[in-house]
């Protein structure tokens, strides 16, 4: 049986949500981050397991923790989207449908911020919704997640 449970991975300077450049990011933190996620998963039966770390390394555990017991993994890598492989490699690895979310809309900052390592291995993109997009992320995720324990 696949658990109902995700995994919700936020990257490197997500902890300073709330205080970093709220002009880009806004003034919501990263607790709010992970209790909206929470809420809209458990509305739909399922629960979130968060992580967030400055430390590529501990973001790999996670992602590879999750085969164990996660049916899918939403995930803002932070600066690591546009420059880690090895992230990407780990999503790819684990077999899980995955959602990549980012508070920000990348396509209209900086031009490196435009190429995204984990946009090929993600089945669900939100981009530019602020927090409210962690919500979009989670519901789009279940749905695909859903279809598939349907089909």
């Amino acid at each position: 049986m696949t658990e109902r449970r995700l995994l919700l991975v936020n990257g490197p300077n997500l902890n300073l949500l709330g205080t970093r450049e709220p002009e880009i990011y806004g003034s919501h933190t990263l607790e709010d981050v992970e209790r909206l996620a929470t809420e809209v998963a458990i509305e739909l039966g399922f629960e979130v397991r968060a992580v967030q770390s400055n430390h590529e390394g501990v973001l790999l555990d996670a992602i590879h923790a999750a085969r164990l017991d996660c049916s899918g993994i939403v995930i803002n890598p932070g600066g690591l989207t546009h420059t880690s492989v090895v992230l990407r490699d780990a999503l790819s690895g684990v077999g899980l449908p995955v959602a990549e979310v980012h508070i920000s809309d990348v396509m209209k900052r900086e031009p490196f911020r435009h190429h995204s390592y984990v946009a090929d291995v993600a089945v669900v993109h939100v981009v530019g919704e602020g927090v409210a997009g962690y919500g979009t992320a989670v519901r789009r995720l279940i749905e695909v997640i859903s279809g598939r324990a349907d089909g």
